[in-house]
């Protein structure tokens, strides 16, 4: 597997990119004087392409996260099928994460701090091209600063057509964040207590409040909470959305923050691993499903040769 290291000659931060599986940033590791922290979780072996790909690091969804109904939508008076053969499906029957995490991408440019990869489906997932409205191109940015990992988004239509997307990314936050064991001090954050309804991990279209003990504007503790839900209504404090995690005994709190078009907040607290994803999406699941129902779902339409540009950070702070 081809591996990318990037690194903050500054403060000697460094991040591992997994050119083939997706372009996954599967390792970044701030450093702040004599103290480092591993802030994604992932296996050693995940480098040896073993793994699967959607389980660790941060996955990149696109052009659709999470889950679309049975494998099957109805876009421009025309109905589309995804054949379970060429895309993955959940143990539910629904097609799931989109077409890029599977698959290698190719590298536009590299830096000792950045590298800059890019995916078209129509060039890098030719058997998929024909599952999709319009071909779909997008590139990531990673770069490192001090203690803070950036994304730059930038997704682009490349048809003659309009193209349907959405786009997310799915870090797993390692918890502890300290050599200890015990979670029993870590904390989870995110500015909402709404969440979409869901109906076997698919959203009703209605928007409700989040159970009791899973409004996540409380910081509720990570050992009371079994997250998998799709949040919504997010309160943006100046030009971004932030959510975070905090382990309030070693005083560490790793802090992501998204452009506003992020605008819903996938939270999935995994049975295989201690960790949290806190996974930010510009629209929600099955989407491309519920707008035709006229529901705002954030879905996203590019007119040809037109463009979109998003952001992501991840900063550990003391």
């Amino acid at each position: 597997m081809s591996v990318i290291e990037i690194t903050d000659a500054q403060s000697g931060s460094t991040a591992a990119i997994a050119v083939d599986a997706g372009f996954n940033c599967f390792q970044f590791v701030p450093r702040a004087g004599d103290l480092e922290l591993s802030v994604i979780h992932s296996p050693e072996e995940f480098e040896d392409g073993t793994k699967t790909a959607s389980l660790y690091g941060i996955p990149v969804l696109f052009p659709f996260p999470n889950r679309i109904r049975g494998g099957r939508y109805t876009w421009d008076g025309r109905s589309w099928e995804l054949p379970e053969q060429l895309v993955s499906y959940d143990r539910s029957g629904n097609a799931i994460h989109g077409f890029c995490l599977d698959r290698p991408w190719r590298i536009l440019v590299q830096t000792d701090s950045s590298v800059t990869g890019i995916f078209q489906l129509s060039q890098d997932a030719e058997d998929r091209r024909s599952l999709w409205p319009a071909d779909a191109e997008l590139t990531v940015c990673y770069s490192i600063q001090g203690t803070t990992l950036r994304a730059e988004f930038t997704v682009r239509n490349p048809d003659k057509v309009p193209l349907p997307w959405g786009l997310g990314t799915h870090p797993y936050f390692r918890l502890p964040l300290s050599d200890e064991e015990s979670t029993d001090h870590c904390t989870v954050f995110a500015p909402t207590h709404r969440i979409w309804q869901l109906k076997s991990w698919l959203p009703t279209g209605r928007i409700i409040d989040a159970p009791e003990g899973e409004t996540l504007d409380q910081s509720p503790k990570f050992n009371s909470i079994r997250l998998d839900g799709v949040y919504t209504d997010l309160k943006a404090s100046g030009n971004a959305i932030e959510s975070r995690v905090t382990d309030m005994r070693s005083g560490w709190s790793v802090v992501q923050r998204s452009s506003v078009d992020f605008r819903e907040l996938v939270a999935f607290t995994p049975p295989w691993t201690t960790a949290v994803c806190l996974e930010p999406y510009t629209c929600t699941t099955d989407a491309i499903n519920l707008q035709s129902d006229e529901v705002d779902t954030g879905l996203k339409v590019l007119p040809p040769g037109e463009s979109w540009t998003g952001w992501n950070e991840i900063e550990a702070r003391r």
